[in-house]
């Protein structure tokens, strides 16, 4: 204890002063470090992904009540379809904005999009405004993109983020349905038609892009698993 009396002044916590029982205890939960705190899942970003997935139902039977010919109820489920829509971008911005980016963010979020725009060309094609083709065409890339993120996940890849790609596609499907769901003239409809033949292109170039994504990770996942056991 000599050499902490030559200091000239009270030890204290930083130079010594505990004791070795003190010293050996676990360090306060300050020394680690914050940007490494784990983000719940429970965050107001996450619930405004499962709030657009709650909305979906509702927007759907606006949308065919009637057999679609009341216009009051198309412009309710317009009105619920442009909410939804609306809180896609507001959600992932408060989750950038304040780091609430989480894996079940990543996933739903898109899976979020799909019901969402999966829902309106069901109903669109239900009540005759687009044909069943196109319909079919959306959503078994969609049901094969969601499909492919389990089963990345499922090898342990990690959560495949929508790509750039991915987001035009939905901004395209997004903006095609809602003209369709408004009962516009025909002349709104046409161009409901041109934005939604460069949505179904879109639509089939980045499936195919997320399948080449996918195979790349397996490759470099194999790759590591080799170099790890030489």
């Amino acid at each position: 204890m000599a050499h902490r009396g030559t200091q000239g002044h009270t030890p204290d916590a930083t130079e010594g002063g505990m004791t070795d029982e003190a010293a050996s205890e676990p360090a306060a939960p300050v020394d680690a470090p914050a940007g490494r705190e784990t983000v719940s899942d429970w965050n107001i970003a996450n619930a405004l992904t499962m709030g657009r997935i709650a909305l979906v139902p509702f927007f759907g039977w606006f949308l065919v009540a009637r057999g679609g010919h009341e216009d009051t109820f198309r412009i309710i489920a317009f009105v619920l379809f442009a909410v939804a829509a609306i809180t896609d971008r507001i959600d992932g911005d408060i989750a950038r904005k304040r780091g609430l980016v989480t894996d079940f963010g990543k996933l739903m979020d898109p899976i979020a999009d799909k019901a969402l725009t999966g829902m309106a060309f069901v109903g669109l094609s239900l009540i005759g405004v687009v044909p069943w083709w196109a319909t079919v065409l959306i959503l078994a890339r969609e049901i094969a993109v969601t499909a492919l993120r389990f089963v990345v996940i499922r090898r342990s890849h990690g959560v495949m983020p929508a790509s750039r790609g991915g987001k035009i596609k939905t901004a395209l499907q997004a903006l095609a349905a809602g003209l369709f769901v408004l009962p516009l003239p025909w002349v709104g409809h046409a161009l409901a038609w041109a934005i939604l033949a460069g949505a179904i292109v879109v639509t089939v170039v980045t499936g195919v892009d997320y399948f080449v994504q996918a195979a790349r990770l397996n490759r470099r996942h194999g790759g590591r698993g080799t170099e790890g056991s030489a």
